[in-house]
């Protein structure tokens, strides 16, 4: 039996890694299930052609990738949980300048639980302002065969079901991404996004061959497979590529026992926040699109939108790399603070050779960590504006927006994500992971 299908064998004979793995996949089959339920009087004959081609290379299709097809289909899940996303990038912001919400930040878990309860309310907020947007755009769309929405039903009534039906949707999904956080295997909200944009792999590959089909020539497909591999490649190399920095720990006589004289590694990751500066700067792009849709007659606004926040247009990949930008130094701050670092080291006797401890420490992996991040930014950037590259040399825009830029690195990181939980999993039960070359040696099972 190979190794790969070993640890496989290995991952059902743990009950714990098991029931949380089944849990996953159920939550994530109702995510799927909810994505594909319309919203009652919308003609679902007549919807998910009508904007999947509306909104094809635009900002709304890689909106519509993201919730994988549940904004085409009018789904009761159209929103997905992008309200969740932004309401939390609002959350951190405050807690960067109002002292109330830094203060919550360090009362421990009272001022997490606190700051989770303010981030549901934000959710229902901006949900309830999406919602509104979709139904605008649900009411004002027409087909050859007719409205989406027949006259007959269109008013207050409609309106105010359906942005009830899709905030309660979007709660919802928010509440299943908690529970796969709590109960299940990774990042709730993570997976969540990963399973809708995976869920749209096989439409993509088929655009992309209907090109073909149509006369692409197949060298051209070649160099744009051969081009996926490096880009896929590079995005791995930069999600696991770490700056080790030697730490010393002074030896210690307790007793007759003798402990430290030994140096560890501090690894600094280059992207040590993920794919969130991604969703992140995404969220913030998705809304003036989502103000634009409240005024469908107005040609200022249709040229506005079209000319300057299109998803193609040079202005909307300028903004959307420094936003990238922004958001990896900004979530890298939060996710890492060197002066935590400092101090704990400081408290076990630790040291970097040549800084001494304390503050020059702190300052000493700061400037480390900013000098790091930039490079790890800057590719961030240029790998969420690639499908607008791919698509102006005519690549499919499903499939240039699945392999070029924003899905892939969500792809990539949470997969990486997934397996090293697993892994944890695995190490801790002393089985031989995905990711770990040769075969621990101990006690099995």
């Amino acid at each position: 039996m190979s190794k790969l299908s070993e640890t496989f064998t290995n991952i059902f004979k743990i009950q714990e890694l098991r029931d949380r793995l089944l849990f996953t996949a159920a939550i994530l089959v109702v995510v799927r299930i909810g994505s594909h339920i319309t919203v009652p009087g919308v003609d679902a004959s007549l919807l998910a052609d009508t904007i999947r081609r509306s909104s094809e290379g635009t900002l709304f299709g890689l909106y519509d990738l993201f919730v994988g097809g549940a904004f085409s289909n009018a789904a009761v899940f159209a929103l997905g949980i992008m309200p969740y996303i932004s309401a939390s990038i609002v959350i951190q912001l405050l807690g960067a300048v109002v002292p109330y919400f830094q203060k919550l930040q360090k009362e421990g878990e009272d001022g997490r639980k606190k700051i989770t309860q303010y981030t549901r309310y934000g959710t229902v907020g901006i949900s309830l302002l999406q919602a509104s947007g979709v139904v605008v755009k649900l009411q004002s769309t027409v087909t050859q065969a007719g409205p989406i929405v027949p006259e007959a039903i269109q008013g207050i009534g409609f309106a105010l079901s359906t942005v009830i039906i899709l905030t309660a949707g979007t709660v919802f999904m928010m509440w299943l991404g908690e529970q796969i956080t709590e109960r299940g295997i990774g990042n709730g909200i993570s997976l969540i996004i990963f399973i809708g944009i995976v869920a749209r792999f096989p439409h993509s590959v088929l655009d992309e061959y209907q090109l073909v089909l149509a006369g692409r020539n197949i060298i051209v497909e070649l160099v744009i497979l051969v081009l996926i591999g490096f880009i896929v490649a590079g995005v791995v190399l930069v999600t696991q590529g770490t700056r080790r920095i030697p730490v010393q720990y002074a030896k210690r006589v307790i007793g007759r026992k003798v402990y430290g004289g030994v140096t560890q590694y501090i690894p600094l990751r280059v992207n040590t926040a993920g794919v969130m500066p991604i969703i992140f700067a995404q969220a913030i792009m998705f809304v003036p699109q989502i103000i634009f849709s409240f005024f469908p007659e107005s040609e200022f606004v249709e040229t506005l939108s079209s000319d300057w926040f299109s998803y193609d247009s040079w202005t909307y990949s300028v903004v959307y790399g420094l936003m990238i930008v922004f958001f990896t130094y900004f979530y890298t701050a939060i996710a890492f603070n060197p002066k935590d670092v400092a101090d704990n080291m400081k408290k076990q006797g630790g040291f970097i050779p040549g800084i001494r401890p304390g503050t020059h420490t702190a300052e000493f992996v700061d400037n480390i960590l900013t000098k790091i991040t930039l490079p790890g930014s800057i590719f961030l950037a240029i790998v969420a504006i690639l499908p607008t590259m791919m698509m102006k040399l005519g690549v499919a825009p499903s499939f240039a927006s699945f392999f070029g830029g924003t899905s892939l690195l969500i792809i990539v990181g949470v997969a990486l994500d997934t397996l090293q939980q697993i892994e944890s999993h695995l190490l801790m039960r002393h089985y031989d992971g995905f990711m770990k070359s040769g075969k621990m040696k101990g006690r099995r099972g």
